[in-house]
């Protein structure tokens, strides 16, 4: 009789993938969202909710339906590219620019406001602060064996709890009345919660944790690939319904007509003033926890997935010299500062989400219908070409004008009918070949 997780161990997993998803940047964004959309909330967090949730369900699902990892899915274009994608993808969502951001977030929100303006100038607090944080993700990350243990039965629930105190006593206290959408959010609201969802890069992020969670699977005694992939759909539903609600809630906090959510500028700034309206001082120490707890269990999971892939793809690296590698890595670029990451590391970004998008809705069909490996090169191939481009423009590249003969390439999107384009070119070719499944 084949193994098979237990309802606990199930409920364990989901809380644990729930965690390293909800980021410090997954908190910001709702609020914000809801501050500008406003009465137009409905129409916008559902935009949001398929980007924000629906990608990152379906990018874990996808590695749970090949039983591999990323590598395995973007072999399929080709060997080569399977291992450079791979590759740059863990880099850049890992200590490039994903694993410092927690460490900075965290820092700025949960430890600057109680600095003074000299202290904070120094850099000596951040570095600190770092050598803490990461030196905590070290060792959470030190035994991957625990790590479902760690976070979905310790880190979890406080995050939880903590995020709950804020909820409910904004529910409570905040009044019922929206405010007035802004400019962006009054027409197309639905679109403009789509493309929002894109900030949370959670699509990226579910192709790297997706190897975590089979691992925590395989830990448990489940091996048999079908059990496997139903286990890791079961806890990914899991996590979508509490990612679900958490937005909802922090997309509602945002779209509340109080004067001081209004002011503020940014999600981070309403879930403080609102922290602070609620609680006072108590209620900024409350949102300083929860963002770190928040960032922490992200951090550990990056960290834990970079480990796992790297020393399997450098068999001559252990684990723990790769985590360490990472963490030590990590701990430097974080005193950067976080607008240094995000200039030299969106473009990177931009340039491989698509990809990445493709990949996943790639990997459905070829689990329904055998694809022909020419689908996977022509639909990569025409991404990158616009992808790219429109990474570099503005840094490298001047603005692309003549682009924008491509439907949504100003917001972003231009790659969607290029890509459509490329799996047709790629359909036609496959026609005159045998039509077996894409092979890594």
């Amino acid at each position: 009789m084949e193994a098979k997780l237990t309802k606990k161990e199930t409920f364990t997993i989901g809380l644990m993938l729930f965690a390293l998803f909800l980021g410090a940047g997954n908190m910001i964004f709702p609020p914000a969202l809801g501050q500008g959309a406003g009465e137009n909330i409905g129409e916008a967090i559902i935009g949001f909710l398929i980007t924000g949730v629906g990608l990152p369900l379906l990018g874990v699902t996808a590695i749970g339906l090949t039983g591999g990892s990323l590598k395995d899915i973007a072999s399929k274009v080709n060997p080569t590219f399977g291992f450079l994608f791979t590759g740059i993808l863990y880099l850049a969502i890992g200590p490039f620019f994903g694993i410092p951001r927690t460490g900075t977030v965290a820092f700025e929100i949960g430890v600057v406001p109680f600095l003074s303006e000299t202290a904070n100038t120094t850099g000596m607090p951040l570095l600190i602060y770092t050598l803490i944080f990461f030196g905590l993700t070290f060792w959470f990350a030190l035994n991957p064996t625990q790590l479902v243990d760690r976070i979905g039965n310790i880190l979890t629930p406080i995050l939880i709890v903590v995020l709950g105190s804020l909820i409910v006593g904004a529910f409570v206290n905040l009044p019922d009345e929206l405010s007035t959408p802004r400019e962006g959010y009054q027409n197309g609201v639905f679109f403009k919660g789509f493309l929002d969802g894109y900030l949370t890069m959670d699509a990226i992020a579910a192709l790297v944790f997706g190897i975590v969670i089979i691992k925590a699977v395989n830990d448990k005694g489940v091996t048999n690939k079908k059990v496997v992939a139903f286990s890791v759909l079961k806890a990914g539903l899991l996590a979508a319904v509490g990612l679900t609600i958490i937005y909802l809630s922090l997309a509602y906090i945002g779209a509340t007509n109080l004067d001081i959510v209004v002011s503020a500028d940014n999600g981070g700034a309403i879930l403080s003033s609102v922290a602070n309206y609620l609680y006072g001082t108590f209620g900024t120490i409350l949102l300083g926890a929860a963002i770190t707890f928040a960032c922490l269990t992200t951090s550990i999971g990056l960290v834990t997935a970079c480990g796992e892939y790297f020393s399997k793809a450098y068999p001559k690296l252990s684990y723990k010299t790769v985590i360490l590698i990472v963490t030590a890595f990590s701990a430097f670029v974080a005193n950067l500062g976080l607008s240094q990451l995000i200039a030299f590391t969106v473009p990177v970004l931009i340039a491989i989400y698509p990809i990445a998008i493709i990949l996943i809705f790639l990997t459905f069909i070829n689990f329904v219908v055998p694809l022909h490996r020419s689908i996977y090169k022509w639909a990569i191939t025409f991404t990158i070409i616009v992808s790219i481009p429109k990474a570099l423009e503005g840094n490298i590249l001047p603005k692309l004008e003549f682009m924008n003969f491509l439907p949504l390439y100003s917001e972003g999107i231009g790659w969607l009918l290029p890509a459509i384009l490329g799996i047709i070119i790629g359909l036609i070719i496959s026609q005159s070949q045998k039509p077996t499944k894409a092979s890594s």
